[in-house]
Formats: C-alpha cells, sequence, structure tokens
C-alpha cells in the first residue's frame, strides 16, 4: 500500500481526534460551533504534526459542508478568485451555500493573496480556515486576522503519542499483519518531538524493515533511524532544535555559537523571516534595557532582510547576531512582565485607582475620577510620588533592575525617587 500510515490512520469523526481538548473537548470552543452549526472562519496555529489539517476535514464533515483546499505554496490570487467564483455560483463542488476554503500554510501567501480573500470571506461566500505554524500575527494580514477566530493547537501530549502508536497496532490493516511488540517508547517520541505525523513515519519505516515480527526498543529506533536522515527536516524537531541553539548561545554570550547555527538555518533553507524575528524577541527578552539599541538593531535587521532577501541577508543576520551576542544581558523586562501578568491572574480585574482615573465627563468628575491626581511636570524633577496600582497589591514590585551598567543607572534613578515606597 502506497498510502502512509499517517494518512491511514487520519481521524475521519470528531470522536477520534487525539488531544486538543480545550478546542474539541466536551466544553470547547469548536465542539460548541459544531453543534450549532455555526462555523466562523478561523486560523488554526500550532506546531507541525499536531492535526491542523485533519481537524478542518472533520470540522468539514460535521457541518456537511462542501470542502476546498488550496495550499499556499503552489497557489496563486488566480487559483483563489477560481474557487471564491465556483462558491458564488455554486458549481461543481460548490453545491450548497458557504463551503470551506481550507488553505494550508497561509503564512506563506502574499499580501495581495490574502488581499483577494477579504469579499469572500466578509460576505460569507465560503468559510476560511487556514493553517499556520508561523505566528499569525506577522504572517496574516491585520483585516484578514480581524474577520477570523484564531485558534493555537498544542503539542501533543507522550500519553496522545502513545496511545497513537497503540492505535496504529491494533487498527492499521498493514500494521496488523505483522507481529509488533512496543517494548520502549523513549526513542520514538523524542525523535518526533510532539510531531505526530513524523512519529508515524518513523513507526512505519520501523515495521516495514522486517518480515514478519519486531520488537521496537530504543536502541532499535535510533539505529534504522540514523541510516535515513530524511525524517529530519526545518519543519520538524530539527528545526526547533537549532533555533533554540541559535538563541541560546546569543543568550550565552557566544558569537561563534550563534554564527554557526545561523548558518545551520540558512544552510537549510530556513525562511529569512524567521530567523529575523526571533532575533527580534531575543534583543528583548535576553538583552532589553542593558543595552536598549539592541532591539532598534534587531527590528532594523528584520526590515532590512525583508527587503532584500537571500542570499545577501546572511550577511545583515550574522551581523545583529553578532552584536545581540557580544551585548550585555538583562531579562529584567522579561521577568516584570511575567510576574505582572501572574498578578493578574491571580487578583483579577481590580479597580483603578480614582485619582489616576480618565475624567471626561462632569458626572465622572462629580464621583471623585481625577481627585487629587498630581499632575509629575508641577512638582519639582517632574517627580510627585503617587500610588498607580489597586489598592488591594500597592507596593508590589514588578520591575527589577539587571545587574548591568545602564540598568544600575535606571536603579539608582529609582532609589532617588522611590526611597520611601520600593526597595530598589
Amino acid at each position: 500500500m502506497n498510502e502512509p500510515l499517517a494518512e491511514r490512520l487520519r481521524p475521519k469523526k470528531l470522536s477520534d481526534y487525539l488531544s486538543q481538548q480545550h478546542l474539541i473537548g466536551k466544553n470547547g470552543a469548536l465542539t460548541q460551533q459544531l453543534k450549532q452549526g455555526m462555523i466562523p472562519s478561523l486560523i488554526l496555529w500550532g506546531p507541525p504534526g499536531v492535526g491542523k489539517t485533519t481537524l478542518a476535514n472533520i470540522i468539514a464533515t460535521e457541518s456537511n459542508r462542501p470542502f476546498y483546499t488550496l495550499s499556499a505554496i503552489n497557489s496563486g490570487v488566480k487559483d483563489i478568485r477560481d474557487v471564491i467564483d465556483r462558491a458564488k455560483k455554486g458549481e461543481g463542488l460548490f453545491t450548497t451555500k458557504n463551503p470551506i476554503l481550507f488553505i494550508d500554510e497561509i503564512h506563506r501567501f502574499s499580501k495581495s493573496q490574502q488581499d483577494s480573500l477579504l469579499g469572500a470571506v466578509e460576505k460569507g461566500w465560503v468559510t476560511l480556515i487556514g493553517a499556520t505554524t508561523e505566528n499569525p500575527s506577522f504572517e496574516v494580514i491585520s483585516a484578514l486576522l480581524s474577520r477570523c477566530q484564531v485558534y493555537v493547537l498544542k503539542a501533543f501530549e507522550k500519553d496522545d503519542l502513545i496511545a497513537l502508536l497503540h492505535r496504529a497496532i491494533k487498527e492499521d490493516s498493514e500494521i496488523k499483519k505483522k507481529n509488533i511488540t512496543l517494548t520502549e517508547t523513549e526513542a520514538l517520541l523524542r525523535l518526533s518531538g510532539g510531531d505526530a505525523r513524523k512519529l508515524l513515519n518513523i513507526f512505519e519505516l520501523l515495521v516495514n524493515s522486517v518480515e514478519e515480527s519486531i520488537e521496537i526498543t530504543n536502541e532499535l529506533v535510533l539505529e534504522k533511524v540514523q541510516q535515513n536522515t530524511v525524517l529530519y527536516d526545518k519543519t520538524g524537531e530539527q528545526h526547533y532544535d537549532i533555533v533554540s541553539a541559535f538563541i541560546k548561545s546569543i543568550r550565552g554570550s557566544d558569537p561563534n555559537g550563534a554564527v554557526y547555527w545561523l548558518a545551520r538555518m540558512i544552510e537549510g533553507g530556513e525562511d529569512v523571516k524567521f530567523i529575523a524575528r526571533r532575533l527580534l524577541i531575543a534583543a528583548s527578552e535576553d538583552i532589553g534595557n542593558a543595552n536598549p539599541t539592541a532591539l532598534i538593531m534587531a527590528n532594523n535587521t528584520f526590515q532590512a532582510v525583508t527587503t532584500i532577501g537571500f542570499p545577501e541577508s546572511r550577511i545583515i543576520l550574522s551581523q545583529c547576531a553578532i552584536y545581540l551576542a557580544t551585548s550585555p544581558k538583562s531579562n529584567a523586562s522579561y521577568a516584570a512582565i511575567n510576574a505582572a501578568q501572574g498578578i493578574v491572574k491571580e487578583t483579577g480585574n481590580l479597580s483603578v485607582p480614582l485619582p489616576i482615573r480618565n475624567a471626561p465627563t462632569k458626572l465622572m468628575k462629580d464621583l471623585g475620577y481625577g481627585d487629587n491626581y498630581k499632575y509629575a511636570h508641577n512638582y519639582e524633577n517632574n517627580f510627585a510620588e503617587e500610588e498607580f496600582l489597586p489598592e488591594e497589591i500597592k507596593n508590589t514590585m514588578f520591575y527589577k533592575p539587571g545587574k548591568n551598567q545602564r540598568e544600575d543607572a535606571q536603579r539608582e534613578f529609582l532609589k532617588k525617587r522611590w526611597k520611601n515606597k520600593y526597595d530598589y
């Protein structure tokens, strides 16, 4: 049988779909919408092999709608318009209203291609389902994003992946022909990196390597897979491992490691914008106010490589990676927002103190909005001690400057200002 195992095991109905209970569980967002038959246009965002395409197919089946798919890799504006025209006329596949148009890797569509979808989505000629491994905030135009719900699909849990292997052994007609003993799974899980498709590809490779029976152990998996490097690709585990090594090299102030892993990504055909975005994140998360120019440098790099593209972009990326690696480091801003969000989740919607509320109307002024607010510029050194946090969490210190030249100066500034309030 030429059809891959991952395709043979693809779930056909929601009850067979593993994981993503936050979406398709009893109280999942999509479960309720499917029951009501009200499916909005949506973007499915998640890592490779978590079931984005499968979920789109199931949605179409369970809502009894026509289903058409385009790949952003080989489809253009003409293909999109052809689908939309047929949807409007109810021709061929589109014999009922509001078919589902599934676009795989929608992040690869250009702005003009995405623009061509707007009218059809807004008027309801099609229900768009886009799948992407990249953050839609960066890769989907705002006009289209505002017309879609974004649902995040999570990587499979260990138990889900093991259950998938047992399902293959028990249910697949080809696998059942052989005597399979699943003794160890650690190597299979590690090499799959949470990608169900990759897991089943490796599993099928192992099963097909024998005539009748096989005992699957960690040692056997590593031995067989090392002989088949084709299983690795830039969208799988290695993609995430290498970018992780790249960022950790920058964080660890090693420009040599940073440039090496950058070269690995470039030679592997990685998307230039993917690399540049990671530099932007590192500039703020790992350097922050220790060297604020790092964020400017990373942003300029992103703009430059987006305009220029490969091969010349490699030089700009190298310059930026080396600059970030050799910059002083601080994660104080990153830690501060994490701490603040933690308090928000714990305490909920606390009231804004009256003195710092906006008072655009007479009623609000009568209610005390803005009373006793101290306008900083009316005081010496443009500073007046004021309470800016809700009463329940007053004096909570989220930002703790790092130990570097720039943030040392910030610490001294804050000490002078807030000597009676915060312990800087």
